[in-house]
């Protein structure tokens, strides 16, 4: 496997700071750090971002999640392993992820239901979050950046313990 090209986050200037920017705004907005985790991976597996399905899958481990809950992300309507607001933010990232899928691009129904769990901050918080991780998908799938090892240097310090 090869990248078609370098990552345009690293080499434009002034773009990963600006990613990394609207990144840590949504993880300011009072959002559980699991159910970010949650987003990130969600999305990353319907745009098929090895990259980001790899450092946010490491990310959930490192931050003690059971493995359960890792390997279900993709099943979670089917799984007893989520909670209804971890639910709702699931269902709301693929509607957001796959918004020219659907009639409304967002039912009523999934925004009413993430309303119900977020409050106005927590609410604009995800769907920064599930705006960012669209782009780094799209930037990675784009490019075929490929994923490994080196993923370890995105994941904090803190959470390689």
């Amino acid at each position: 496997m090869q990248a078609r090209i370098d990552n345009p986050a690293q080499t434009i200037p002034g773009a990963m700071q600006a990613l990394q920017r609207l990144g840590a705004v949504a993880r300011q907005s009072g959002l559980p750090e699991s159910t970010l985790h949650l987003v990130e991976v969600r999305a990353s597996q319907i745009n098929g971002c090895a990259v980001c399905l790899d450092m946010h899958t490491r990310e959930m481990r490192n931050a003690g999640e059971p493995d359960e809950r890792i390997f279900m992300v993709a099943s979670w309507r089917e799984a007893p392993y989520f909670t209804d607001a971890e639910r709702a933010a699931l269902a709301l990232t693929e509607a957001v992820t796959r918004i020219a899928d659907n009639p409304e691009s967002v039912s009523d129904e999934v925004w009413d239901e993430a309303a119900r769990h977020f409050d106005e901050q927590q609410l604009g918080g995800l769907v920064l979050a599930i705006a960012c991780i669209n782009t780094w998908n799209r930037i990675n799938a784009t490019t075929r950046q490929v994923t490994g090892e080196w993923v370890d240097q995105f994941i904090s310090p803190k959470q390689a313990a």
